[in-house]
C-alpha cells in the first residue's frame, strides 16, 4: 500500500488530487495545508511519496523539497503546480524534484508520474 504525503494549501485542489489518486488506487494520503506542515508531518516518516504545489503560504512546496532532502531522504517528490516556465521546472529539479505535473492534468497523467516514480 502506498502512503503520499499531499501539501496543497487549496483544499479543493487536494479533494481534486485525492480522488485521482483514488483512482488509480492510492488511499493512504495523509494532508497538509502548506509546507510547514508538510515539512512536520514528513519527520514522522513512512512515506512512499510526497505530492506538492509550490505556491504555497508559510513554506512553499519549493522549501518543503530542500527540507526534505537536507534530512537525505530520497523518497520521490512530485511537484503539481501551476508554474510551468522552463527556468522554475529547472529550479524545481535542482532543489531535488523527482518529477513535475502541470495543473490542470488528469488521473492518468498522475498515474504515469507515480508509476514511474514509486507505485
Amino acid at each position: 500500500m502506498t502512503k503520499v504525503l499531499l501539501a496543497d494549501d487549496s483544499g479543493t485542489m487536494r479533494k481534486i488530487i485525492i480522488r485521482s489518486l483514488n483512482a488509480v488506487g492510492v488511499t493512504d494520503v495523509v494532508e497538509a495545508a502548506d509546507g510547514e506542515e508538510g515539512s512536520k508531518l514528513f519527520t514522522n516518516g513512512g512515506f512512499d511519496v510526497v505530492l506538492t504545489d509550490w505556491n504555497m503560504p508559510i513554506k512553499s512546496g519549493l522549501e518543503m523539497a530542500k527540507e526534505i532532502r537536507a534530512l537525505g531522504s530520497d523518497v520521490p517528490i512530485i511537484m503539481i503546480t501551476t508554474e510551468g516556465e522552463k527556468s522554475r521546472i529547472i529550479e524545481a529539479i535542482q532543489a531535488g524534484v523527482s518529477d513535475y505535473l502541470l495543473k490542470p492534468f488528469d488521473s492518468d497523467a498522475l498515474r504515469a508520474k507515480l508509476e514511474k516514480h514509486c507505485c
